[in-house]
Formats: structure tokens, sequence, C-alpha cells
């Protein structure tokens, strides 16, 4: 039998499964789950740090994606990327300020491919990027059935709301808080969950139209802005410092991001830093850290609030689940922070996809969502100090604890050998999303983009990752999963305005951009080049390159090596080039 024909019929043998998992049930329906600046971790990744029991729960009743990489470690070129299917070359937005639709074409989104097919499409909190990148109005009529809601209470992000001594307030990076004390009296997050459990609930009346239901919660990203108690899951003296947490060596100047961002913040001010390298002190990073963990157990306490109404309002065996974070976030790893670049923790995310029926048919899990109060598990440590430790640093900073273990979390696939997860290797894009969630709920899944896609409306330039889902869900012994093809390598991107870092080099405006990174990720290899770009043209000029990287992810997984000027490995470095050259099409699975 050839190849063709055996590809054929396993898509016709994907086609029946799909249907038989939603059996005597109408469209299935979804609930999408984006998360601000969440890198992996979690515990179902192998981070045994963290209090996540929710998206655990979660995990379990999915797969796991664990080679999972965005397009450009940005939030508004990241969201506008998956959301529309087309890489950031295509949207043409590298940063917030211009809307694709009037930029580049007038591109179907995700949510809008379900509207058109009959779905009720509702956006809670960020989906769309808001502003200038999504039209002022999140793309709304195209992708939503009604105007998207956003929780009042984000208008509070950039002021004064954050405890200091003598009763003071701060725009801190570090803002553990009285959720009541807050003005409004919530949280932005909180008033996104409460909004989507409304919404199903008001949904259940009438399972006649299925929905398509979008949210975005804002934590991880900064400030760190959570309910206090959540800090208490992470005392000070088991947080770590980035195992690499230096100026790496050999790494150029243009792959640099100064994190501007945290510059803003009072707290960061406080500490004199210098520009652009820093570094932030050390007990200000475990400061940093430990607030990071704890507003990402505040957010998994949100999902799972969200998740169980799902079951309560008799949703969660005919709704398909996607959990996705919008790009990583640098927790002091390089001596960088925040997003901003082309390294791995930049833009490497979670994703897990659940499929009922599917995904959780081999579980000993149950199938519902049952709310696990990440409070529950608060360590007990008797010398944990509760009190107001950033109070404590604009005092003075803690100078004593100088000796600590310098540990990173390196998510592995040996270290889900002994789990219950159902975890995918394979290299995955966001792209990827709209291609896979359209084939998992029986639409019609988009072709591949024309090398000039801009008149296309429906289109991808990623590829559908539904048949992985289902090749790994069939854990049934007898049964010889299928081999197949997919991806050898992902691609992201990211602009840079000069050489040497400088005030705009985080977030360069279009008219700015002068340097383009592209970074491909391989199994084995992390291969960059920052070469010269024009905004006007928006092309790119190969032959004129301001830095290359080299990473061997099998012996250097943090990538604190930079190998590409040790002429053993220029024949490595020329074979990966010309793949980077050749681009995502190259590797697209046949």
């Amino acid at each position: 039998m050839n190849k063709l024909l055996r590809a054929d019929i396993f898509v016709v043998i994907l086609s029946i499964i799909s249907n038989s998992a939603y059996a005597g049930l109408s469209k299935p329906n979804v609930l999408f789950i984006a998360v601000d600046d969440l890198r992996p971790s979690l515990g179902c990744y192998g981070n045994s740090l963290m209090v996540t029991p929710n998206i655990d729960n979660l995990a379990s009743k999915s797969v796991l994606f664990n080679n999972t990489f965005v397009q450009q470690a940005l939030c508004g070129p990241s969201r506008t990327s998956f959301l529309t299917s087309r890489r950031p070359d295509t949207t043409r937005l590298y940063d917030f300020y211009s809307y694709w639709r009037k930029a580049a074409g007038n591109f179907t989104t995700l949510p809008q491919h379900f509207k058109q097919n009959g779905y009720f499409t509702q956006s809670v909190g960020k989906v769309f990027h808001p502003g200038v990148s999504s039209g002022h109005t999140d793309d709304y009529p195209y992708s939503w059935s009604v105007p998207a809601y956003h929780p009042p209470t984000q208008a509070y992000k950039m002021a004064k709301v954050c405890p200091g001594p003598k009763g003071n307030v701060y725009m801190d990076i570090v803002c553990p808080v009285t959720v009541k004390d807050q003005p409004g009296g919530s949280l932005p997050d909180i008033q996104s969950r409460e909004f989507a459990v409304n919404f199903l609930k008001n949904m259940s009346a009438n399972h006649s139209q299925p929905f398509f239901l979008a949210v975005g919660f804002h934590k991880p990203h900064i400030p760190l802005k959570y309910p206090k108690e959540y800090r208490d899951l992470y005392p000070l003296n088991k947080i770590q410092l980035a195992r690499h947490h230096t100026f790496p060596l050999r790494l150029p100047l243009v792959a640099w991001n100064p994190w501007t961002d945290l510059r803003e913040r009072d707290d960061i001010q406080s500490l004199n830093l210098s520009f652009p390298f820093g570094p932030v002190t050390e007990e200000y990073q475990l400061l940093m850290r430990q607030s990071y963990y704890a507003a990402t157990s505040y957010m998994d306490s949100q999902v799972g609030l969200l998740l169980e109404a799902l079951h309560t309002h008799g949703f969660s065996n005919n709704t398909i689940v996607v959990l996705v974070g919008d790009h990583g976030w640098s927790l002091g790893e390089h001596q960088e922070w925040s997003k901003y670049s082309t390294f791995e923790v930049s833009v490497r995310v979670p994703l897990i996809i659940h499929v009922p029926g599917l995904t959780d048919k081999d579980t000993d899990t149950d199938t519902t969502f049952q709310y696990q109060d990440p409070l529950k598990q608060v360590h007990n440590n008797e010398n944990y100090n509760r009190s107001n430790l950033v109070q404590t640093q604009r005092k003075k900073i803690d100078s004593q604890k100088k000796n600590y273990v310098k540990e990173y979390y390196v998510i592995r696939s040996k270290d889900f050998s002994q789990q219950k997860y159902k975890v995918s290797n394979d290299l995955i894009e966001l792209v990827d999303l709209f291609p896979t969630i359209s084939e998992l709920a029986g639409l019609e899944v988009p072709s591949t983009c024309p090398p000039n896609p801009f008149k296309i409306d429906l289109c991808t330039e990623g590829a559908s990752a539904a048949k992985i889902i289902h090749n790994i869900s069939h854990t049934d012994s007898s049964r010889q999963k299928t081999q197949l093809t997919w991806k050898s390598a992902v691609f992201s991107q990211y602009p840079r305005p000069s050489v040497e870092p400088q005030e705009n080099s985080d977030k360069p405006h279009l008219k700015d951009i002068r340097i383009m990174g592209y970074t491909m990720r391989t199994q084995q290899y992390r291969y960059t080049e920052w070469v010269q770009f024009d905004p006007g043209t928006f092309h790119m000029n190969w032959s004129r390159v301001y830095g290359t990287e080299l990473y061997l992810r099998d012996s250097d997984p943090d990538e604190a090596e930079n190998m590409a000027y040790f002429p053993s490995y220029a024949e490595l470095r020329s074979s990966l080039s010309r793949v980077l050259h050749e681009g995502w099409r190259s590797v697209l699975p046949t």
C-alpha cells in the first residue's frame, strides 16, 4: 500500500473517530483559555515547586504539548498571529500599532471561522490585544457575536495600588494585595472568571446553539498583582535563582532585551539599576520569582472555578478545552526579565488540549472538573516570615542570604515518564491552533496559504495537529500507533531598532525596526540570525547579519553557551542557516 493511500485512509479514520466522540451530541463547544506571559512553570510540566492543581487536573484529561512555540514573544503580534494562523511577516504586526485588516489583509480569525459556522462567539478578558491592533473593538463584529468584555479593574494596571510602608501605595511589579482594599474591591481575572461563569449559566438555558468562549486571563503578566495569601504557597527559602542568571558569554548585543517595562515600576526604580544590563539584585530576583509563581497559582484558581462551572452547567462532556500561553517570560535567565527575545524561555509556552471522549477516555480520573483550591496546599514553614517582604525591601534589602542553590527547572520528556499525562514532544507552533481546533470541531480546515497570501481570507501558515492528538490518545497496547510525519523545525522572530540595546529595543515601532531576529528550533538545536530589515518593504536581507546564535539543546538546554562562532560548528551552522532561510514551508508535514 503506498504512502498516499495510507494517509487517505488515516484521514477517514480520524473523521469517524471525531464523529463518534460526539455521538448523539450537537456540535462541540469550545472553551479557549489564553493566559498572558505564561511559561511552562506548571506542575503538569514537571515543576514540582508549582501549585497548579486545576491546570494539572485539566492536563490529566488532555494531551499536553511539551514543545510549543510562539511566533513572536510580544502580546499583540503573538495573539494576532495565532488567532489568524498567520505569521508576523504576513500580519505585518510586530508592535501594537496596526490592524491586520487594514495593514495586511482581511484575514478570517479563529473565532470568526466558528461564528461563520453557526457558533455564538464571546470574548472575555484579554483575547485579542485591545487597542489599535484589534481595531479598537477586539475585532468585533467580525470575530464576536457581541462586544468583548473587559474587566473594569484592568484600568488600574498602571496605578499606584500596591501597599507599602507607612500606608503609602506604589506602582510596583511585586504587588501582593488584599483584594477588598483594591479599587472596585476586585481584580481583573476574578471579574473575567465571574463574567465567563455567568455566560455559561446563561447558555445552559438553551443548548441549541454551540458556543466558542474565549477567556483571556491577565496573570502572571506584570504587575504581579494577586491576592497576598497566594504568596504563602512559596516561602522565600524555597525559591531559587535561575541557574544561568548572568550575562551569557558570546551573546550578540542585538539579542539582548533591557526589560524596560520592569524599569517603569516604582520598586525596580528604587533599586537604582544601571541601564541596559542591570543586573537585578539577587534578593529582588527571588521576590519577583516568588510573585510570578504566586500569580500563576492565583490564575490557576480562576481556571479551576471556570472549569467547574463548565461541568456544573452541563457542558463538560461536549466542550473542547484549550489552554495556552501567549508567550513565555524570562525570570532572570541570562540576566534578563520579561519577554522581548528569541530565547527558549520567551518563546516556549504551555499548550493543553482536552477533547471529551477522546483524550480522557483512558484516564483514571472521571470526566468532571472539580475545583481544587490551591490555598489548601500552603507550605508549613516555621521559618517563613509572612510580613510584607516588599515593604522590607523598600527599607533595606536583606543581604544575609547569599548562598542559594542556583537550580533551574529544565523540563525534558523524561520528566513525564512516570506521570499520568499524555505528552507530545512534537514541535508545535501557535499558528497550528486554528487548523487543529477547526479539525477537532469538525469544521473546514483552512488550506495552506500561498506565498502571497494577502488577498486570501481563509488559509493557514500552520498545520493541524489533530492527528497527533488522536494518535497519542489511543493508549490501548493492542493497537499500534500510526507513524506520523510532522515538522522538523519551528520558527519565531523578534524585531530590534539597533545593534546595541536602547530605550526602545524591547518594543520598537514599525518605523524604527532595522533588524529582525529569526530563530529556528529543532529537536536538537536553536539557531538564530539577526539580519537587516526594511520596515517600508517588509523585506529582510539575509546577507547583512548583525549577530548569530547556535545552542546545542541536548547539552545546553538553558541556552547559555552560544556556539555559533566556533569553527568546528561551521558545517552545522551552514546547514541550519539554509533551512532557516527556506522557512516554515520547507518543513511542513506531508
